[in-house]
């Protein structure tokens, strides 16, 4: 995967070449970067975050349950299926205290509709007190496309899909290049 440069500069991953940068269609907020796969509803989202000061589990929660409400997840829509800590040895980002991977489960519609999708949702929580942030990388995987939906024949079908080994890889790859992304230390 080649090496993509985030945040003017600042921050770089390694993502899969089959990306389409959402901010060449659609406004993107500063703390965001969006991009989607060419042929599918699948996208990988990096965020700069206020860092949530509780344990990792529950910053981790606190997240995905923000997640979930911007995703229009109603109440008992959504859950974490699998969480665990990414070890630093695995990551090229040195700053991160702190590294969780976690596997949940969301039932969304799309824009207005009353169809509900079964996105599966990657997330890589990066946790860095020192600079009070924390960066959130989501991997949105549709798994089931209600036939009512927009989206109906948008699950992915070709080898070029990507997988949650190819997110891992994003994951490992995410580097600070400038830490004057974060604003003045305190």
């Amino acid at each position: 995967m080649p090496e993509k440069l985030l945040f003017g500069s600042a921050i770089s991953a390694n993502l899969p070449s089959s990306i389409l940068d959402s901010s060449e269609i659609r406004q993107i907020p500063d703390n965001q970067e969006v991009f989607t796969h060419q042929q599918s509803d699948q996208s990988i989202i990096f965020e700069i975050l206020e860092y949530v000061d509780k344990s990792e589990q529950e910053a981790l929660q606190v997240h995905f349950d923000a997640l979930a409400s911007s995703n229009g997840a109603a109440e008992g829509d959504s859950r974490i299926i699998h969480w665990e800590e990414i070890s630093r040895d695995k990551l090229s980002m040195a700053e991160c205290e702190h590294t969780l991977y976690m596997v949940g489960e969301q039932k969304v519609a799309k824009y207005n509709e009353t169809a509900k999708n079964v996105i599966e949702i990657h997330l890589g929580l990066f946790r860095l007190p020192s600079f009070e942030t924390d960066i959130l990388v989501s991997f949105n995987n549709p798994v089931n496309i209600d036939p009512g939906s927009s989206s109906y024949k948008a699950l992915p079908t070709s080898a070029d899909s990507w997988m949650e080994d190819d997110f891992k890889e994003v994951l490992a790859s995410l580097k600070i290049l400038d830490i004057g992304i974060f604003g003045p230390v305190s």
